[in-house]
């Protein structure tokens, strides 16, 4: 069932055992509170329109609770004796009682709408925090074929539209159908054969509820869906806007924009249609129901069987009633198309996460550690889902701990595949990595990349100070550590420039810093963790020589004791690598010295004269 998502999360509901009791209490009050109302509307009129002096509330009161059975045996006949018997009096009595009532039904109705729309609230936050934590850990390979948007739609917008069916539950739906059914409690009261009746009509109601719920749920999951392919469409435009800009494509992406909102206008319209339609077609049957009971109770009238008055306050319940559930229409719909995002959440939810099985394995030594110590690459491959050809083919290679190599290639080798394999945010499809002979799949995840520290040609920077960029992700770390890695990453003397130096606050995405500054951020942040293993991914790719050559030197002395790979373009980068790496095609072509690949490497010489910049 589609709905078995919503109604699974709606179970969330219950944990929270104060607000949910609350809730439901508060609106049985202020239900009880509409059903005392209206049974006390009955002996009003009789005092108010009695023809002689004999009727008094006291009078009406009695004859009423000995007529019932189990109330003559619970209600005391000294609270009887206490009733006034003047007629005035008792209409007094019973109008200070309604607007007692009223004062105690609003306070209790407040209550209910605070404890309902509290707990929604609440229950909302902690799925969409449990739904980020767990996007954080989807495998990489997962979030690039899904795309960011559709994972960011299904956090923040499904679950906002599951908040909505959420508030329908606990808020409104609970509301009325209290209030609903405490009316159609009165109307029993006064005659119990028009509203059994009316109960009859209910089922066909209900069918005309479910055929359109269903409706609007599937509607709803196809505007989610069109709603993604827009967020996508501005993401992209919006993201890259200088390239859309300098290859003067705004029409282009205006148009791409205008086709992905013209078919999420479509979609929701179709979900309003049936939204519209519902509400008036129950209204139509439900005063085709009233009108066949007045009619039965016409008849009852004319033949003696039923009294007047007492009709019309069975049938003045029966419409409160009415009333009371009418609003359900439009409130089931809200649940029915909050089940396509429940939908989407459940399936983000299912999706396994990395380091599932992160508790059973043990953690992987330092590398280094153990003697023979060295990374192996064996016979790996990996090929990217809905690809055509591997990314990386039977890549064979050991890495000795402390060595220093360089990777290089034509774009599209491979280079950066085979690196994020090391820190797994890739998989292999076949073959395995080893660091110091243990398979990285058999250490918990955690440790594997606490070691590895990873500085990437795009770097990654928050919104906040320098300081909280350097330490993101790391607990604990010192002022002199911070200072230390800044110097090593050559970014100490133009943060020490700066106003606030490490507290200078930047932008999103690193606002206010040159992408050669951003890149010596992010160097830092890699060797503050103080890794095993640096890989370095383009990262001096924005930097200018001189910059790059005092990193060079920094990272030399640093990575002693240490093992360095260098995804890189600089020759001065590649000239100082222990080994080098020749990829193309997602094969090593070859491997050795810079001398060694000048002179045996077609391949490698190419590279030097066209690609790789002094």
């Amino acid at each position: 069932m589609k709905s078995a998502p919503f109604w699974k999360f709606a179970t969330r509901l219950l944990r929270r055992k104060k607000l949910a009791v609350g809730t439901i209490v508060f609106s049985v009050i202020s239900a009880g509170g509409l059903a005392a109302g209206l049974v006390s509307i009955g002996p009003l009129l009789k005092l108010i329109l009695a023809g002689s002096g004999n009727d008094n509330l006291q009078t009406i009161v009695r004859d009423a609770v000995t007529k019932t059975s189990w109330l003559a045996s619970i209600v005391p006949s000294t609270l009887l004796d206490a009733l006034p018997t003047d007629r005035f009096a008792g209409v007094a009595l019973i109008l200070s009682a309604l607007c007692i009532l009223t004062v105690f039904g609003g306070l209790a109705n407040f209550a209910h709408q605070y404890c309902s729309t509290t707990l929604s609230m609440l229950t909302v936050a902690e799925l969409r925090l449990e739904a980020f934590r767990h996007a954080l850990r989807l495998p990489l390979g997962i979030v690039v074929r899904r795309g960011p948007a559709d994972i960011v739609t299904r956090i923040v917008r499904d679950t906002a539209e599951l908040e909505r069916g959420f508030s329908a539950v606990t808020s409104k739906v609970l509301a009325q159908l209290t209030k609903g059914l405490a009316a159609f409690g009165a109307a029993i009261w006064f005659d119990w054969r028009l509203t059994i009746v009316a109960i009859i009509v209910a089922p066909v109601l209900g069918g005309v509820l479910r055929k359109f719920g269903k409706r609007i749920s599937r509607g709803s999951g196809r505007t989610m869906k069109a709603y993604e392919d827009m967020l996508r469409n501005s993401n992209e435009a919006l993201q890259g806007l200088r390239g859309v800009k300098t290859a003067t494509a705004e029409r282009a992406a205006r148009r791409r924009f205008g086709r992905a909102n013209k078919d999420l206008v479509m979609q929701d319209r179709a979900v309003r249609l049936a939204r519209a339609i519902s509400s008036p077609l129950i209204e139509a049957l439900a005063i085709i129901a009233v009108a066949a009971l007045a009619l039965l109770a016409a008849h009852e009238i004319i033949q003696g069987r039923m009294q007047f008055d007492r009709f019309l306050l069975a049938l003045a319940s029966i419409g409160f009633a009415a009333d009371a559930l009418r609003p359900l229409t439009s409130l089931f719909n809200d649940i029915q198309a909050a089940s396509a995002p429940a939908q989407r959440v459940a399936e983000l939810l299912a999706i396994p996460a990395e380091g599932m099985r992160e508790r059973d394995l043990p953690p992987l030594p330092r590398h280094g550690a153990s003697t023979g110590a060295a990374i192996v690459f064996d016979r790996v491959r990996y090929r990217y889902e809905g690809a055509e050809r591997d990314a990386v083919r039977e890549v064979s290679l050991t890495i000795r701990h402390g060595e220093f190599v360089a990777i290089v290639g034509p774009n599209g080798c491979g280079k950066t595949t085979l690196a994020s394999m090391l820190v797994r945010l890739f998989d292999p499809c076949e073959g395995s990595i080893l660091i110091d002979n243990i398979d990285i799949q058999a250490a918990s995840l955690s440790s594997l990349r606490r070691q590895v520290g990873v500085v990437a040609q795009d770097p990654l920077l928050v919104r906040g100070t320098i300081r909280e960029n350097i330490v993101l992700g790391l607990d604990g770390a010192t002022d002199a550590e911070i200072e230390r890695a800044m110097r090593l990453a050559h970014a100490w003397q133009f943060v020490a420039a700066l106003p606030t130096g490490l507290e200078h606050q930047l932008g999103e995405g690193g606002t206010g810093l040159s992408g050669g500054q951003r890149q010596r951020i992010a160097i830092a942040r890699a060797l503050v963790r103080d890794p095993s293993v640096l890989v370095l991914d383009e990262a001096t790719s924005q930097i200018d020589a001189e910059s790059e050559a005092h990193i060079a030197a920094a990272i030399d002395d640093f990575r002693r004791g240490r093992t360095v790979i260098a995804i890189a373009h600089r020759l001065s980068t590649v000239r100082t690598a222990d080994r080098i790496v020749v990829m193309e095609d997602g094969v090593v072509r070859d491997v050795g010295t810079h001398g060694e690949l000048l002179g045996r490497c077609d391949l490698y010489q190419r590279l030097v004269h066209t690609q790789l910049v002094s």
